[in-house]
């Protein structure tokens, strides 16, 4: 019984301490990773707009094709802004996307095959 509380205390510190990455994906552009299904999603905002990148087992995921809203949550305040598919991996937010600490976001993306996908991330 030691045993599984030890094994128990230390997930919850791994997952309270935020270092749990998507299916092992680590950041490659500086941005906030998160998985949804066997994909990973890097959410990237700098001077130059906002990218999500699209990975697939370590690989890039073509996104030509590839249409979605990302949902910006804080507080009572909603924006949606539209994704379309960028330069190769790419999503890339069409407008002001302003992703202040505290807010969540939610990407839903559906690919040029059709299939549907919803991910969020946590804005520190």
């Amino acid at each position: 019984m030691k045993k599984l509380f030890a094994v128990a205390a230390l997930a919850a510190s791994v997952v309270l301490s935020g270092n749990v990455l998507a299916h092992g994906a680590k950041s490659k552009h500086g941005g906030i990773v998160q998985s949804a299904g066997d994909l990973a999603f890097e959410l990237v905002t700098n001077d130059g707009g906002t990218t999500i990148y699209v990975d697939d087992h370590g690989k890039d995921l073509p996104t030509a094709g590839a249409t979605g809203t990302l949902t910006v949550l804080k507080g009572t305040e909603k924006t949606e802004l539209p994704l379309e598919a960028g330069a190769n991996n790419t999503l890339v937010v069409k407008g002001d996307a302003k992703l202040p600490p505290g807010s969540k976001a939610v990407a839903a993306i559906t690919f040029a095959d059709k299939k549907a996908v919803s991910v969020r991330f946590s804005i520190k």
